[in-house]
Order: structure tokens, then C-alpha cells, then sequence
């Protein structure tokens, strides 16, 4: 496998659509190629962006039909993540990502942050305790 392509497996619970496909996709495991860098043919390697080839599963009234999607990576983040917390906001996603980070805990470590605090913080409420103190005094 070349270095400029990325070869792996997405797994969903339930099923799923991708923006610009109307068909709803079942649930399962779906063969995925990233490409990382623009192609060489390419006409301006600047403005190309990372995208994603979905290896389709094959319609029951077609089954030797192959078919491929290529969608944005966010595209396919998105709906991964959709799967992943069953529709949570991706401020959530994000959030429980970040928080399950090794490095990112260390840093919270040092900074002495808690999970309750950044929780709170991303909860949308705005202010944290010591906001609140601050303003106090």
C-alpha cells in the first residue's frame, strides 16, 4: 500500500445517510480508502482536500452491481459520530474525544482541570465557579 493512501474499515450500528446520497446505507462494515495527499494529476494541489472512497454494499436487486461513494472526511466523521453517541451534538462528540485523549489529560493534569469543569464549560451555561467568584469580588 502506497503512503498517500489509507485503507480501513467503518463499522456502523444503525443505519446511516451521507450528505449528497439519498439512499439510507444498512448498518455494517464498510471498506474505506483515504487518499492524503492530492493526486498527481491533479490540476492545484493547494485547493484539493482529503476525501473518502465508501465501498457501497451491493442493492439486493443488483448483487453483483459494486458501487463506491466519495464523500468529505468530515462528511464521514460526522456520520460516524452520529453512530458512535446515537445522535448526541457533536460538540459532545468532540467534547468526550478530547477527554479520552492521553496528552489532553495530562495538560489538565498540569493545568489542575477537571473532566467536571470542561464538562460544564462545553455544557453551554457560560461560566464556571470561579467565574462566578471572581465576579463576587
Amino acid at each position: 500500500m502506497d503512503e498517500q493512501r489509507a485503507k480501513t474499515i467503518a463499522v456502523f450500528d444503525r443505519p446511516f445517510n451521507l450528505p449528497g446520497f439519498d439512499e439510507m446505507l444498512p448498518a455494517g462494515e464498510y471498506d474505506i480508502e483515504t487518499e492524503f495527499a492530492s493526486p498527481p494529476d491533479h490540476k492545484d494541489p493547494q485547493a484539493w482536500k482529503a476525501s473518502v472512497v465508501v465501498h457501497l454494499h451491493p442493492r439486493l436487486s443488483h448483487p453483483g452491481l459494486t458501487r463506491s461513494l466519495t464523500v468529505s472526511l468530515l462528511d464521514l466523521d460526522r456520520a460516524r459520530a452520529r453512530d458512535k453517541l446515537s445522535g448526541k451534538d457533536l460538540s459532545q462528540v468532540f467534547l468526550e474525544e478530547m477527554l479520552a485523549d492521553p496528552m489532553v489529560q495530562l495538560v489538565m493534569q498540569a493545568d489542575g482541570v477537571s473532566q467536571a469543569q470542561l464538562r460544564h464549560l462545553y455544557s453551554g451555561s457560560g461560566t464556571t465557579q470561579t467565574d462566578r467568584d471572581d465576579a463576587d469580588t
